[in-house]
């Protein structure tokens, strides 16, 4: 069977990706089941300018905050701040520590150099300024967007001032309060205050939205684009919070609902810009119904991926990965009867599989799951093949 596997794979690279494909997707998204490995950041640094260089790829979005993400968009167009500023401040989740996304940053900065806008390679962070543990106060987005507008419409077209806003907003801590995820009694989220936020932010959105040609007329595509997105953020965070005051048992599923949810708002705004190299966990990108345990609660909600892929059929295609040994964390040699461990048997070190060939290739036998014994990864799921659009697998690695 070995051979007949060994056919159905072939060298990570652009020409072999695409060649998987119908077409061009708009959003290619290339899941990980880790975060912080070295060599699948190399992967993705790799894949990233290859499509760059052949398939006319201008955009790079990775699960990071999507307004920190604006700090690295500005250097990597631009020069502005120093390189280690930038990795500092413009990611989330730590994700600034990893070499390979300093040297992301620091080759795109390169490459922009001395090129007309319209070919400047751009940055997007697609994730909003939370975790599952919690999230930011609104206020950077909401008084942000507020500001956009009022330098540029009528005041009296304004829902509010921005007294009203920080006044309604209160201290940020009170949103940012750690203890909130154990006792949803201690959120703000559906507070008197925190419900007419919620209107202004929806009457905000939907004033930038009626006054669009004069509002690109008079700043520019970019500045209405992240007035876009402040809008979106906003939104966004108040009903995270919102969710975060939930007693009841939904609760946690609603907050992984709401997370993705803003995940493939982002994710469908940056469609629009051109072709988009995305790049999260495998379960944010998968077209299959989200599942995860927490504590002895089981949860399930629709990924970004799955919204998004519904929304752009063949405009989206996923790339899942899947590991042989991570080994600094006691994932040893998968059982050969899993899909990495079928994968795992070949001797080459990464490689990309055609899973309808893969499916061809295993005649009617089905992989067994593999358990990690590891919480942070994630093995493939073998029932998922045939949802995927290619399967990247990587024999060997190691964390950053």
């Amino acid at each position: 069977m070995n051979a007949r596997i060994a056919e159905s794979t072939c060298a990570v690279d652009a020409a072999a990706v695409m060649a998987l494909l119908p077409a061009r997707p708009r959003l290619l998204a290339l899941g990980e089941p880790t975060h912080g490995a070295t060599e699948l950041l190399e992967l993705r640094n790799d894949l990233f300018r290859q499509l760059v260089e052949q398939q006319g790829y201008r955009t790079i979005a990775l699960e990071s905050d999507c307004l920190r993400g604006l700090v690295v968009d500005d250097h990597v167009r631009s020069g502005t701040g120093t390189l280690d500023d930038v990795v500092a401040r413009g990611f989330s989740h730590g994700w600034g520590a990893y070499p390979a996304n300093r040297e992301l940053v620091r080759w795109m900065r390169a490459h922009n150099d001395g090129r007309p806008a319209s070919e400047q390679l751009r940055f997007a962070g697609f994730d909003g300024p939370l975790e599952i543990t919690g999230a930011a106060s609104a206020r950077q987005a909401l008084t942000a967007l507020h500001g956009y507008l009022a330098d540029r419409v009528d005041a009296d077209l304004l829902p509010c001032d921005a007294g009203t806003l920080d006044r309604l907003l209160g201290a940020d801590d009170r949103w940012t309060d750690p203890a909130v995820m154990r006792d949803p009694a201690r959120s703000v989220g559906r507070t008197p205050e925190a419900r007419q936020l919620r209107l202004l932010a929806d009457d905000l959105g939907a004033l930038l939205d009626a006054q669009t040609p004069g509002l690109v007329a008079a700043s520019s595509r970019q500045e209405w684009d992240r007035a876009r997105l402040h809008g979106r953020t906003a939104t966004g965070l108040l009903r995270y919070h919102s969710a975060m005051a939930d007693p009841s048992p939904r609760r946690l599923a609603q907050l992984l609902g709401v997370r993705d949810s803003m995940m493939a708002a982002n994710l469908l705004a940056l469609a629009e810009r051109g072709p988009t190299l995305v790049h999260a966990h495998n379960a944010h990108l998968q077209r299959e119904l989200s599942r995860m345990r927490m504590g002895d609660l089981p949860v399930a909600w629709w990924s970004a991926g799955a919204l998004v892929g519904t929304h752009l059929r063949d405009g989206y295609a996923f790339l899942a990965t899947a590991l042989g040994t991570l080994r600094d964390e006691g994932v040893h040699t998968p059982p050969p009867d899993t899909v990495e461990g079928l994968l795992h048997a070949l001797p080459e070190n990464r490689y990309v599989v055609d899973p309808r060939r893969l499916g061809t290739a295993l005649d009617g036998t089905a992989p067994a799951p593999r358990v990690s014994p590891w919480f942070g990864y994630a093995p493939f799921d073998p029932a998922h093949l045939a949802g995927v659009d290619g399967l990247v697998f990587v024999r060997d690695a190691r964390r950053s």
